[in-house]
């Protein structure tokens, strides 16, 4: 009982300790519900700080911010996409637009893309994509070009014929039932046949050929094995009676190597090759390889762009549209012979007959060439007395001015 009785009365003493601060809270109002935002009071604050205001306590209505759009960059595209160069509007091709028949793999896909974008605004040239991506020389079981082009040119009646394949011809090639390793004696024979066979078969259909060498690629050795193929392809269209164009020195870089960028076909810096480790041409390259393509096609199309062609009259030299056809009659100087001297002869025509040997020669002349001092004059910082007559000096003529010398007295 002695230890409840202390207990209760030690409880007894902190009650109403307890019961003041709460009424004390209560009454200063500190369980009123708080704003989110308002900070509690401690107990300090609480048993000797001044009570806070009302309107303190109470919650502030929130601030409405206005967000500020920032400016659209549309008109920054816009700006940009006007200075790119303007694309040529495609027309209408003619009925009898001349066809320009594209074969090959992937890369000549791309070479497709770029004459048709070179010819978009020619009605007179069609371009036919006839590429298969995964084709190649090699596995003439999935797709025989040798057996594919006859049937093509019959359809299309191409003026020329473009090729543009090799990139899939890394692999294996099966002969007479055996696999034979890549770029051995035996692959290399058997690729060269196959190359000659698809070239006889577009000669065969009496069209001009043009076949399209590989370029370098971002991997050594297939950029080794792309020379190799590219020497065959040469020899292959050559013999057919084709032309080769050789793309390789437009996608290298000044030491010879790989290069991702490069000029396109008006000088300026453009990637070249995609971001697939540099397998795939990007839309500048394939108008660059059409570029190449274009010179070989002029001799086969003619000349696409209008030229004024014409006689010039000898007093305007402006060509005349009415006479397109005649001839030019221009004046033209005599060339000059180089082994003329600087002065002997550089005022008389070629072929004109002038003597180069001078035998009146100047003293100077002599001295220097021949070395013949001139005859010294008397009196003069040249003459030495040696035995030599001298010559007289001739007398200044005497000025009016001056009176003549005063003869000397005679003597005695």
């Amino acid at each position: 009982m002695t230890v409840r009785t202390r207990t209760f009365r030690r409880g007894s003493r902190t009650l109403p300790i307890a019961a003041a601060l709460t009424a004390a809270m209560f009454a200063f109002g500190e369980f009123a519900p708080l704003h989110a935002q308002e900070r509690p009071r401690t107990l300090f604050e609480l048993l000797f700080a001044p009570s806070r205001p009302r309107e303190a306590r109470e919650p502030k209505p929130p601030v409405k911010t206005q967000r500020v759009k920032k400016p659209s960059t549309k008109t920054k595209v816009a700006k940009r996409e006007t200075t790119q160069d303007p694309v040529a509007e495609e027309v209408v091709k003619a009925a009898d637009a001349k066809v320009i028949l594209v074969v090959g793999d992937f890369l000549g896909d791309g070479l497709a893309e770029g004459l048709t974008e070179a010819f978009a605004a020619n009605a007179s040239v069609r371009v036919v994509d006839k590429t298969n991506g995964s084709s190649g020389i090699v596995r003439n079981d999935f797709y025989d070009w040798p057996k594919e082009v006859p049937a093509l040119i019959d359809a299309e009646k191409p003026v020329a014929v473009i090729v543009m394949l090799g990139t899939n011809d890394r692999q294996e090639m099966r002969v007479s039932g055996t696999r034979v390793p890549v770029r051995t004696p035996e692959w290399a024979k058997e690729y060269e046949q196959r190359v000659a066979t698809l070239a006889k078969a577009v000669r065969d259909k009496q069209a001009p050929l043009i076949w399209v060498g590989m370029p370098p690629f971002k991997q050594n050795s297939m950029s080794s094995d792309m020379l190799a193929l590219n020497d065959v392809f040469r020899a292959g269209a050559e013999a057919a009676g084709g032309a080769f164009v050789d793309i390789w020195d437009g996608f290298v870089d000044e030491n010879g190597a790989f290069a991702t960028t490069g000029p396109d076909i008006k000088g300026n810096p453009v990637r070249l090759r995609s971001g697939d480790n540099g397998l795939n041409f990007t839309s500048a390259a394939k108008r660059k390889v059409a570029f190449y393509v274009e010179k070989p096609l002029e001799k086969i199309l003619g000349p696409q762009k209008q030229q004024l062609i014409g006689a010039a009259t000898p007093s305007t030299g402006i060509p005349d549209p009415a006479t397109p056809g005649a001839p030019v009659n221009l004046d033209r100087t005599a060339p000059m012979a180089l082994t003329d001297p600087e002065l002997d002869g550089g005022g008389e025509l070629l072929g004109a007959s002038f003597s180069t040997s001078n035998t009146a020669r100047t003293p100077a002349e002599k001295m220097s060439i021949e070395g013949i001092a001139p005859s010294p004059v008397a009196g003069r910082a040249d003459d030495f007395g040696d035995g030599e007559p001298a010559r007289a000096a001739a007398p200044l003529p005497a000025s009016p001015e001056q009176t003549t010398a005063i003869p000397p007295k005679p003597r005695g």
